[in-house]
Formats: C-alpha cells, sequence, structure tokens
C-alpha cells in the first residue's frame, strides 16, 4: 500500500457505483455486458432507472435476469414510489434481493410528501416475517409459524398498509433489509436520507461543496438517533472518458467537474480521474462516487481498466469483494429485526 493510501489518513476504502442505462436498448443483454464489467472492476452496485425513464422492461426485471450472470456486484433499480404501492415494492424488492442472494439495493424516487411515509412501510415490511418465520413442514402442511408474522397497520397521508407481509424477510440471514439509497441533491430530500438512507447520493462541483453536504446529513442522521457511520455519502457525476489518457478540459478548473444540465460533468481521462476521486475522498468529502458514463460501453470500460486500476494500485480501492451481500460490501451492518423482543 503506498504512502497516499487512505488507510494511511484514517480513512477507509472509498466505494465505487455506475449507471448501467442504455438509451433506446429494450432487453436485458447489455446490461448483463455492463454489470459484469463493473463486478470486474470490484464496484459496490450498479443502478438502473425505472421504465418510466426508458421504454422496455422496468429495472427490476431487468436486474432479475442480471442478478444470475453476476455473482458479487450489488443491483439497485430505481423505483418510481408515486406509481406503485408499498407492498409492491417491498415484495419486488425482496424478490431481487432473494435471486441475486443478498445484493439488492433500492433507489428511492419520491415526491416529497411520500418518501419518508414510504421508506417506512418498506422497512415495517421487511421485517413482517421472523428470520425463522418459514417452517416448511410438508408432512403436516404447515408452511409458516403463524405467531412470528407482524402487522404493519400504518395509515398515512396518501395510503394504508395493513399487515402482514406474505413475503419472507429478504435474503434472511445474511442481509435483512435491501441497501436504501436516496438522492439527497434537492434540499427537501436530505431529511429523508439522513433519517432512512444507507446510501446519499449528492451532485457537488467542488470537494468543498461536498464536504459540506456530507457533513450536514451525517449531522442531521446523529439528530435523528442514528449512528452517522452508518450513512455513506457518494458523489454523482457524469463522465466521459472520451479523451483517452489526455488532461482533462481547462475548462473544467484542472480536473474538476464543470455543471451541466445532467448534472456535475467529468470529461477528461482514466488518469485525472483517479485523481478526482482519490482528492475527494482523501479530503473527507465523500465516501465514494455515483458515476454515470457519458457512452456506456466506452467509459465504463476504460473506468474499469484505467481509473479503478490506479485506485486499487494506489491503495484506495478494493482489489476483492469483502463479503457476498451488497450491505457487506458498503461495511454496513444487518439491521436489527425491529420486532424481535417488542411487540408486534
Amino acid at each position: 500500500m503506498t504512502s497516499s493510501s487512505a488507510s494511511s489518513r484514517g480513512r477507509g476504502l472509498l466505494h465505487l457505483a455506475a449507471a448501467v442505462d442504455l438509451p433506446g436498448v429494450h432487453d436485458a443483454g447489455p446490461q448483463v455486458e455492463l454489470a459484469r464489467l463493473a463486478e470486474r472492476g470490484g464496484l459496490d452496485f450498479v443502478t438502473l432507472d425505472d421504465a418510466f425513464a426508458r421504454p422496455g422492461l422496468d429495472a427490476p426485471a431487468v436486474l432479475a435476469q442480471v442478478a444470475p450472470a453476476t455473482h458479487r456486484v450489488g443491483l439497485v433499480p430505481t423505483l418510481t414510489a408515486t406509481h406503485t404501492e408499498p407492498f409492491d415494492v417491498h415484495a419486488t424488492i425482496a424478490a431481487l434481493d432473494r435471486v441475486s442472494r443478498g445484493r439488492a439495493g433500492w433507489r428511492i424516487d419520491v415526491s416529497t410528501t411520500q418518501a419518508r411515509e414510504l421508506v417506512e412501510v418498506a422497512a415495517k415490511s421487511w421485517d413482517g416475517r421472523q428470520d425463522d418465520a418459514g417452517t416448511r413442514e410438508a408432512p403436516t402442511g404447515r408452511f409458516i409459524d403463524r405467531d412470528t408474522p407482524h402487522r404493519v397497520d400504518f395509515t398515512g397521508s396518501t395510503f394504508p398498509a395493513p399487515g402482514p407481509s406474505i413475503v419472507p424477510r429478504p435474503s434472511q440471514p445474511s442481509q435483512g433489509h435491501p441497501v436504501r439509497v436516496v438522492d439527497a441533491t434537492e434540499g427537501h430530500a436530505r431529511s429523508t436520507a439522513a433519517r432512512h438512507a444507507d446510501v446519499a447520493l449528492v451532485c457537488a462541483t467542488s470537494s468543498a461543496q461536498a464536504r459540506a453536504v456530507r457533513d450536514q446529513l451525517r449531522s442531521d442522521a446523529a439528530g435523528f438517533g442514528r449512528d452517522p457511520d452508518s450513512l455513506r455519502v457518494l458523489a454523482s457525476l457524469l463522465i466521459d472518458l472520451g479523451d483517452g489518457e489526455h488532461a482533462a478540459e481547462p475548462g473544467h478548473g484542472g480536473g474538476g467537474p464543470r455543471p451541466s444540465v445532467q448534472g456535475p460533468l467529468y470529461r477528461g481521462g482514466p488518469v485525472d480521474l483517479a485523481d478526482l476521486i482519490g482528492s475527494w475522498h482523501q479530503d473527507g468529502a465523500v465516501d465514494g462516487f455515483h458515476l454515470t458514463p457519458v457512452e456506456p460501453r466506452r467509459d465504463l470500460e476504460r473506468l474499469v481498466n484505467g481509473t479503478v486500476g490506479l485506485l486499487q494500485h494506489r491503495g484506495l480501492f478494493r482489489t476483492f469483494y469483502p463479503g457476498s451481500t451488497l450491505r457487506e460490501h458498503l461495511g454496513l451492518t444487518r439491521p436489527a429485526h425491529q420486532y424481535v423482543g417488542g411487540a408486534p
């Protein structure tokens, strides 16, 4: 490990994720290829927007086909809660978590009024069955312990959620809850991220800006009674690596991102991107990056073969997965079952 490694400065290894959206593609095959490439680079997870943002299969259906073709990389679809019933969200993500053996997450895209309620219902639903609820006693025809399901009985401002859940607790017993990813760029979403998210995504064009948002999120998380270290804050960045190994455009401020309609954009080479990622992480501005390739196949390949390789060489990024679940990749503990030891 080099003297510039994260561990030598008291910081853990950084986290990296990538979007695998392919505009105009209607089947899962190309996303399978991109996810396998991301896994080869050791990325924590890949994300895919929902079907409202693109034609074709919805994101969970695509990633359900990606799951058997991969072994470690996390799979995080976006689900728009304004179009999906809470129990449908719960069942869909729980199914993806089972088929991927504990690698599922949920990128939450909801309105300001529904965000907190939906996340609360999902958490209660995922704990609606205990890990040992399924008995599967075929000779007696008894497949569930009637004493272990727990009712949700939630009534919010926009929807009711009774219960109990009919879906087993996800990926029992290793992950418990799928990882919750919240875009915390907008101010109204930061409270939801601080209260409920495992991963918060933020847009920033400078290390100082990213650090200010991260500090606020961690402070707010502590105010909600959470351990701030249970929240990972990743900077969202569009990347255009079409310039190969050439220096970043002068307009990017010496290799930094610049504002664009789609968000902060980095345009340059894999080496400069590695410098930017390492610098922001070592400055304590972020815990990692969520990267969206402008040209998915080209840029993801250059990211994995170039940028990731450099970060690994510098001791800033993993060279192998530490476990099998997405929570293990992110260094997150398995959530305690909220009903065990308490009232149902």
